[in-house]
C-alpha cells in the first residue's frame, strides 16, 4: 500500500542509517546511525522503513530474525545500472504518548513504539503501576528515552510537547458484556483524556484505541469542537487491526505471500459495521461466493474469536498493539515527510452520508491529506449490500457518542 519510509531501524552496538529524511529529521543530534545498500520494504510488517541491516549478531533481533528480515527485502526500481547511493544521517526526533500504557495493549504497544526510530520520547501514562513497566522498557537498547507519569496530577506533564497521542485506556471486552456496558465506562474515560489533550497539545495527532471506536471517536470530536482545538484531519480511530486480520485469513485461505497482500476496510469498527473489501484485495485474488461470505463474518468476528478463546482472561491485546504501533509508525512517517503514506482508519468522512467512516486515506504532515474514493466505486452486489446494511448501525453509534459528548454525562 504505502512506500518504505524515509528512515530504518536496526539496533545494535555499530549501526548505520542511510535515507531521505525531511529538514527536521535532519536536524536533531541523535548518535544512532544507519547505513546499508538495501532496502526493506516492510520491518515486522509495519511497513515502518527502507534501508535496514542487521549489522550486529548481538541485535535484539538475534541471527535467526535477522535472516528472517534480510529474506524480506526487495530492491525498489533502480534507474540503469546505478550503484551510488545517497547517505544522511537521519535522527529520531518525535514525542509519542500512551494513555493507558500499564493496560494490556498499552505495553506490548509501548514496546513496539520503542522499537521505532523516529521516536526519540516516548512518554507513559496511567493511573497506576506505570512505574513498573517504563521501568522495565528503558532497559532496552533503543534509542527513544521512557518518561512515566501516574495519575491524574501529571497526565498535563505527559502530554506537553507531544506529537502523537495514543489512547488505548479503558477496559476491554469480556464475555457477556454488552456494547452498552463498554460504552458507558470507556466514554468517560475518553472524554476525560482528550480534554486534556485539547488543552496541552492540541496539534497533536490524536490515535484512538478505546472501544467503541465508532462512537468514542466521534466523543473526542465534540470535546475537541467544545475547546476550539478541532482538526478533522489530526483525529483518527484506528482500525488497522481489521486490515492486519483480513490480510491473515485471506493469505492463509488463498496460499498467498503475506507481504503481498492489502485489503481495504472500510465502515466501522464493530460487528457488521467492518467491511472488508475483498473486490478491492492486492493481488488480485478470486473469491467464491461462500469464501467471501466466510472471510468477511471471520473478519467481523475475529475480535469475538479472541475473547471466546481467552475465556475471560482478556481481549484482543497482542495483535492491537500490532497494529496499532503500525498506524502510529505510519503517522511519524507522514510528518516526517514520506509522501506515499495510506493506512485504512476511522475519521470524519463525506465519502458516505455518515459523519465518520473508515477508509483508505492518504496522510501527510498535518494528517489526512485526501480519502480515497476510488475504493468505493465497482462493489460487488455483496458488498454494496453490506455497505448499506452497515450505515445504521454506524449512524446509530456515532449519534450515541456525539449526544453523550454533548450532553457532558459522566457515568463511570
Amino acid at each position: 500500500m504505502a512506500a518504505a519510509s524515509a528512515t530504518t531501524l536496526s539496533v545494535g552496538s555499530a549501526t548505520t542509517f542511510g535515507s531521505i529524511l525531511s529538514s527536521k529529521s535532519q536536524s536533531n543530534t541523535s548518535a544512532v546511525k544507519y547505513n546499508t545498500r538495501n532496502y526493506l520494504r516492510n520491518f515486522s510488517g509495519l511497513k515502518a522503513e527502507a534501508f535496514v541491516r542487521c549489522e550486529s549478531e548481538s541485535s535484539f533481533l538475534g541471527r535467526e530474525s535477522a535472516a528472517a528480515l534480510r529474506q524480506s527485502i526487495t530492491p525498489n526500481a533502480q534507474i540503469g545500472k546505478q550503484k551510488s547511493w545517497n547517505h544522511v544521517w537521519p535522527q529520531a526526533s518525535y514525542k509519542v504518548a500512551i494513555l493507558g500504557a500499564a493496560g494490556g495493549i498499552g505495553q506490548s504497544l509501548a514496546l513496539l513504539i520503542k522499537m521505532s526510530p523516529l521516536v526519540s520520547s516516548l512518554h507513559l501514562y496511567d493511573i497506576a503501576n506505570v512505574k513498573g513497566v517504563a521501568a522495565d522498557l528503558s532497559h532496552c537498547n533503543t534509542p527513544a528515552q521512557v518518561v512515566d507519569f501516574t495519575g491524574a496530577s501529571e497526565l498535563a506533564n505527559c502530554l506537553k510537547g507531544v506529537d502523537v497521542v495514543v489512547i488505548p485506556a479503558g477496559i476491554p471486552r469480556k464475555p457477556g458484556m454488552t456494547r452498552d456496558d463498554l460504552f458507558n465506562i470507556n466514554a468517560n474515560i475518553v472524554k476525560g483524556l482528550v480534554e486534556a489533550v485539547a488543552d496541552n497539545c492540541p496539534d497533536a495527532f490524536i490515535h484512538i484505541i478505546s472501544n467503541p471506536v465508532n462512537s468514542t471517536v466521534p466523543i473526542a470530536a465534540e470535546v475537541l469542537k467544545q475547546k476550539g482545538v478541532y482538526d478533522p484531519k489530526k483525529l483518527f480511530g484506528v482500525t488497522t487491526l481489521d486490515v492486519v486480520r483480513a490480510n491473515t485469513f485471506i493469505t492463509q485461505k488463498k496460499n498467498l505471500r503475506l507481504i503481498d497482500v492489502d485489503v481495504p476496510v472500510v465502515g466501522g469498527h464493530a460487528g457488521i459495521t467492518i467491511l472488508p473489501l475483498l473486490s478491492k484485495s492486492k493481488p488480485s485474488t478470486t473469491f467464491t461466493d461462500e469464501e467471501v461470505q466466510e472471510l468477511t463474518v471471520r473478519i467481523q468476528n475475529a475480535g469475538t474469536e479472541v475473547v471466546e478463546a481467552k475465556a475471560g482472561a482478556g481481549s484482543a491485546t497482542l495483535s492491537m498493539a500490532y497494529a496499532a504501533a503500525r498506524f502510529v509508525e505510519s503517522s511519524l512517517r507522514a510528518i516526517d515527510g514520506d509522501a506515499d503514506v495510506y493506512e485504512c482508519t476511522y475519521v470524519e468522512s463525506n465519502l458516505t452520508e455518515l459523519p465518520f467512516f473508515a477508509s483508505r486515506v492518504k496522510l501527510g504532515r498535518n494528517g489526512v491529506e485526501a480519502l480515497i474514493s476510488s475504493d468505493l466505486n465497482g462493489l460487488t452486489e455483496y458488498e454494496q449490500k453490506a455497505l448499506e446494511a452497515l450505515k445504521p448501525e454506524l449512524k446509530a453509534s456515532i449519534e450515541e457518542g456525539i449526544a453523550y459528548a454533548q450532553k457532558g454525562i459522566v457515568t463511570a
